[in-house]
């Protein structure tokens, strides 16, 4: 009688494992930047339902090329640079960008989002090369 027990927990057991193993492991990460052109780097910004970005700063140079990529850790946000004419969401989560002057840049989130949006801001710093 024992034996079949445990002949069953070993069983239920194996099969869980190979379901875990097949359909419950978190994917592989992927390399983002590498399906980029040459001389353009990625800038992503992860926006979350803590009411923050990723950085409260994002640093690029004069004549850097940059694909400004959002993504939304939790919740649904979007980004808005107003100077750029950048406006990120969901349905276009990406844009190309080439610095030409120095400056600073709000980076405000452009969907309510909570109690926490009106707070949800950080700056995209421009240096002279």
């Amino acid at each position: 009688m024992h034996k079949w027990i445990m002949f069953g927990l070993f069983t239920a057991a194996s099969l869980l494992g190979l379901y875990l193993l097949t359909f419950a492991l978190p994917e592989r990460p992927v390399d983002e930047s590498a399906s980029l052109p040459e001389g353009v780097t990625l800038m992503k910004v992860v926006a979350s339902n803590d009411f923050v970005f990723d950085q409260a700063e994002y640093k690029a140079k004069v004549g850097d090329k940059v694909r400004l990529k959002l993504s939304n850790k939790s919740g649904i946000h979007g980004i808005h640079i107003d100077e750029l004419q950048v406006v990120l969401d969901n349905d276009h989560p990406e844009m190309d960008l080439e610095f030409t002057e120095p400056g600073e840049y709000e980076i405000y989130c452009s969907i309510p989002c909570g109690q926490g949006h009106a707070t949800m801001v950080s700056k995209l710093i421009v240096e002279a090369a």
